[in-house]
């Protein structure tokens, strides 16, 4: 099935869409040194996302999708650096610059603000630690006061609106499937009900019905706390069934924003027309079963020729 704008995959009447940010990334410039000088790994970015609102960013591998995401969270390594930009967040009537923001000013705003569904759970989850462990690091790294019986509450609350049964907590990482591990993930990114949701490619390495479902969870928790999603992936088909707008990126920069119905309709930029006639159609998959019968067909054939042929071999 070819890739639609117009569908939904997790279609709500509850998703209140306004024009009032709630993340807006200015001038977002991420440099890496080489022999060569610094390379511009994310280079004059911005965009903006809106409350309630899912906005993709899309592009091929090494475009500074990622770079973006992480840039956002404060969590490039070095030798990388964020060398220039704003990325301010737009809380409880506040705006707060968190590119300006301490390790320990940040760390507090993590989780609690804007928090990050990672690409691989696998790597995420510490595999010697079982699950409840982890919703227990999250919550007492934000409020060292928590009682027990208040975070196995909360763990057992947050397991139940992404569809995992309580006793999830009890099982270690490698104890779960690649679905429920994502799963995990997303109820771990929402502990804290923060404003602003980053999916990095949240379903990698899943197979399609599992990557479905984690989409589904991924809509239905953001309806459930109000938050905004940025969601990063190159799977153009997946972020035409969820996002709202979508931001396109190639060599580090954001070559063109529109809505998800005009980038697949009009799409403006000569790097977002190839890609959207890189993708397949449903009459290109037509004439790929009729030449893939002919070819069985031909096929068929020629094995039953051969084995009517006297002395024939295999």
């Amino acid at each position: 099935m070819s890739a639609s704008p117009t569908s939904t995959l997790t279609g709500t009447t509850r998703r209140s869409l306004t024009n009032d940010p709630v993340l807006t990334v200015e001038d977002l410039r991420v440099q890496f040194p080489t022999d060569r000088g610094d390379f511009n790994a994310v280079n004059g970015v911005s965009f903006t996302l809106n409350k309630g609102e899912r906005f993709g960013l899309v592009g091929e591998s090494g475009s500074g999708k990622s770079t973006t995401a992480l840039a956002i969270m404060r969590m490039i390594k070095p030798p990388g650096r964020i060398a220039s930009g704003r990325i301010l967040l737009h809380r409880d009537g506040d705006t707060v610059d968190m590119a300006t923001l301490s390790p320990e000013q940040m760390r507090e705003m993590r989780l609690s603000a804007v928090s990050m569904i990672p690409q691989g759970s696998m790597n995420s989850l510490n595999p010697v630690r079982r699950v409840r462990d982890h919703f227990e690091d999250s919550i007492l790294a934000h409020n060292e006061k928590a009682t027990k019986g208040e975070i196995a509450e909360r763990m057992n609350e947050l397991l139940a609106m992404v569809g995992l049964p309580v006793t999830t907590g009890k099982l270690y990482p490698h104890e779960l499937s690649g679905g429920m591990k994502q799963r995990v993930c997303i109820a771990l990114s929402i502990t804290l009900a923060p404003n602003v949701i980053i999916a990095d490619e949240p379903t990698s390495a899943l197979d399609v019905v599992v990557q479905r479902r984690v989409m589904e969870t991924l809509g239905h928790v953001q309806d459930l706390i109000g938050a905004s999603v940025l969601f990063v992936g190159h799977d153009m088909g997946l972020l035409a069934q969820f996002v709202d707008r979508v931001g396109v990126m190639y060599r580090g920069k954001l070559v063109e924003v529109d809505t998800i119905q005009n980038i697949f309709t009009a799409p403006k930029h000569p790097y977002t027309q190839m890609l959207i006639s890189s993708l397949p159609t449903l009459a290109e998959r037509g004439a790929f079963r009729k030449a893939r019968s002919a070819s069985d067909a031909a096929t068929a054939a020629s094995i039953a020729a051969t084995a009517a042929t006297p002395g024939a071999t295999s």
